[in-house]
This record gives structure tokens, C-alpha cells and sequence, in this order.
């Protein structure tokens, strides 16, 4: 039931890290969510999950992946990374396709540039490669809010800043139930994972990706800006760039061919 779904945890360190796993197929196909994971990890979302990508469950073997569990001041994309790659060693995954969302496709870009042997196809949705003023006002603030406390403001400008105008429409009505449900005991993994955001900066090592890669952006993105896909995939050699029209930050959710593009390309 539900593409046998599974949650899991290995062990990073002297931590360990949550997943969710599910599909039958014998290729790896591994997702790197973005900064939400600051505020709730994968577990307890094997269900949902398994039906957001249930159109890869058939062709591969889906893993989902959190951060490590307990995170220390100043950990980086690039340490998030590492981390990343001693939990696939760990569950034996020797190689896969990579897809990073946001902050996910930081850490995937950083899997690409030091480990190139451990990644076949590299996917980069709606993520940045170095900073920019938009980026840095956006983070800058949800650190705010989360410093105060104020998870009711931090989720109506994440979803505000995330989704167009239609989605919200939908969304709006729920503000009340979303504000309540799921806030940290502290905002403390989310402060630091937000600040790696800041820092993160791999524009002059991204030639260094040999593999084939597809970079994914809204050109209406007020996270990390219109221009970010394009200086991605502009530095980096083996890649083909989609840009959709009129959508933001909350592309790989709300264009509907989102999913189909990325196995197409995945299959190519």
C-alpha cells in the first residue's frame, strides 16, 4: 500500500538522520527537501510523500532525507552535503539521481562538486548557486520571526513568499490550522540551517558538475530571485534549463508538469 512506503533512520555520525523511502524500482532516485526541514523532518510523512512522487515510485527507489538530527552552529551547505553522502554510504547507495528543492539543491550542488562519482543525473529546482539581495532580505527575515518566536508570521511568509496568487487563494482559508499545527519546540535547527542559506555560495565551482543536470526556476520567484536558475545553468555544462512562466518559488508544487519533466529527463 502506498508504493511501500517506509520510514527509517541511519546513522550520520554521532546522530542519525530521518527518512522516508518507498518504490520498487532497482535505481536510486534520492530528494533533498529545502529549509522547511529547519522546522519538521521527513518523519511521519511517508504517506504524503509516497503521493506527491508517486510517479517515480514505479521506475525507482525513492528516498527522501532530512538533516541530521542534532546540528551544530555553523554547519554549511557543504557540510550538509557530506553528511548526505556518509548517509548513502551508510544504507549502501553507491550512486543515484539527485533532485534538491531550494535549500535541497544547494546541498545537491555540493553532492555534485565533491562527490561526482555518487550522483548519475543532478535536478535543481528553484534553488540558488550565490547570493543575492532578494535571498538575503527573505532569509534574513524568516530568522527574525523565528528568533521572536513568531511561527505564525514565519508560516504566512514562507507560504506568501512560496505560492502565486491562485494558490493562495486556497491556502489563505487554512492560515489558521497551518499556523497552529507543527511549530519546533525551538527555533533552533531552523535559525542555523537559515543561516547556511546565507553563506551558501558555489558559483565559481559549478563547471567542476559533470553530470547532466536540470535546473528548474519560476521566473516570479521572490525567495531567491528570477535570475538564480539562469546563472545556474549558464555555469554548468551538461545542463538544460526550464523556466515557468508566471510561477515562483512554489514551482515544483504548483506546475503540473513538474514531476513528468523531471522523469522525462531522468529516462533521457
Amino acid at each position: 500500500m502506498f508504493y511501500e512506503a517506509k520510514e527509517g533512520k541511519v546513522e550520520v555520525g554521532k546522530t542519525d538522520m530521518d527518512y522516508v523511502t518507498f518504490g520498487k524500482g532497482e535505481k536510486v532516485f534520492i530528494l533533498i527537501p529545502g529549509l522547511g526541514d529547519g522546522l519538521k523532518t521527513v518523519k511521519g510523512t511517508k504517506i504524503f510523500l509516497a503521493r506527491m512522487y508517486k510517479l517515480f515510485a514505479k521506475e525507482y527507489k525513492v528516498y527522501v532525507f532530512s538533516r541530521k538530527n542534532h546540528i551544530e552552529e555553523g554547519y554549511s551547505t557543504r557540510d550538509m552535503a557530506e553528511d548526505q553522502k556518509i548517509a548513502m554510504e551508510n544504507l549502501g547507495i553507491k550512486n543515484a539521481y539527485i533532485m534538491g528543492i531550494s535549500q535541497g539543491g544547494m546541498i545537491s550542488q555540493y553532492l555534485a562538486i565533491d562527490y561526482p562519482q555518487m550522483i548519475d543525473k543532478l535536478v535543481v529546482g528553484v534553488s540558488v548557486s550565490k547570493q543575492n539581495d532578494i535571498m538575503q532580505k527573505v532569509i534574513k527575515s524568516w530568522i527574525i520571526l523565528a528568533e521572536n518566536n513568531d511561527y505564525r508570521n514565519l508560516i504566512m511568509d514562507t507560504m506568501e513568499k512560496t505560492f502565486t496568487e491562485d494558490k493562495l487563494k486556497k491556502y489563505r482559508v487554512f492560515y489558521p490550522l497551518f499556523t497552529r499545527v507543527g511549530k519546533p519546540k525551538n527555533f533552533k535547527r531552523f535559525i542555523i540551517q537559515a543561516n547556511a542559506c546565507l553563506n551558501h555560495n558555489t558559483y565559481d565551482e559549478l563547471d567542476k558538475i559533470k553530470c547532466s543536470t536540470l535546473v528548474i526556476g519560476g521566473d516570479s520567484d521572490k525567495v531567491v530571485g528570477k535570475k538564480a536558475s539562469k546563472e545556474m545553468a549558464e555555469r554548468i555544462n551538461k545542463s538544460k534549463l526550464i523556466m515557468y512562466k508566471g510561477l515562483g518559488h512554489g514551482a515544483y508544487e504548483e506546475a503540473k508538469d513538474f514531476n513528468q519533466q523531471v522523469l522525462s529527463f531522468l529516462m533521457s
